[in-house]
């Protein structure tokens, strides 16, 4: 090496630490995220374990709860069409509902005891303790439904049908009460005579048959009273 070579041949600087440092400092900075987010996993993962330990227990426990209501349901069917029936059949008979409440879904099915012994509802009535029990159930299922979102108006098409015609007017004593009771307008078609619904009707159509159609005539409207059935209004 010559003389100017060792003139030009400079020192080289040692490299800075400051990168170097940046650089680590922003590696310990990811470090402590990740494990944050590792812990934040972790303690989520526990709580869903802890949640999955109970969730049978959570939902044994609401269907112990719901077949409760249930249960409570039933005996009141039970003991409000008994009165029903007793009332306007005038027979010692009482309603039994056979009930079934299996993760969330609920059956029911009916029978009467008659002297203590079961008794098809459909059998020896002529149909007559359906058509109560039909009114009641439809009345039960209407007090269900949400105020704001359904009217309280119900249509009964012959549910008489099976009545004799003197029984006729306790079944539309029920109705009537029950229609007051509840805020209910209710409708009723028959083919029974007018006499058996004057007592408690607001108002009684008759629709006569002719040629071309039917003619519709007012056949009654009940004074201003007390014990008149008032029609929520629609």
């Amino acid at each position: 090496m010559s003389r100017l070579d060792e003139q030009l041949e400079l020192p080289i600087p040692p490299p800075s630490p400051v990168p170097a440092r940046r650089r680590l400092e922003q590696l310990q900075g990811l470090r402590q995220a990740t494990q944050e987010q590792h812990e934040q996993r972790a303690r989520d993962l526990a709580q869903i374990d802890q949640y999955l330990g109970i969730a049978d227990a959570v939902e044994d426990a609401l269907d112990k709860l719901s077949e409760e209501l249930f249960a409570g349901l039933v005996r009141t069917i039970e003991e409000k069409l008994t009165v029903a029936l007793q009332e306007v059949l005038e027979q010692p008979i009482v309603l039994k509902v056979q009930r079934q409440f299996k993760r969330g879904t609920a059956t029911m099915s009916f029978h009467i005891l008659r002297e203590g012994q079961p008794e098809d509802i459909m059998r020896g009535q002529g149909g007559s303790v359906a058509n109560i029990l039909s009114v009641g159930l439809r009345l039960f299922a209407l007090t269900t439904l949400d105020k704001a979102q359904h009217r309280r108006f119900l249509v009964l098409d012959e549910q008489d049908c099976w009545l004799r015609p003197d029984l006729v007017p306790r079944l539309v004593k029920i109705v009537h009460d029950a229609g007051k009771a509840l805020g209910f307008q209710v409708l009723m078609i028959s083919h029974h005579d007018v006499s058996a619904f004057e007592r408690y009707a607001d108002k009684i159509y008759r629709f006569t048959p002719i040629a071309d159609g039917v003619t519709v005539s007012e056949a009654y409207a009940a004074p201003a009273a007390e014990d008149t059935l008032e029609p929520s209004r629609l």
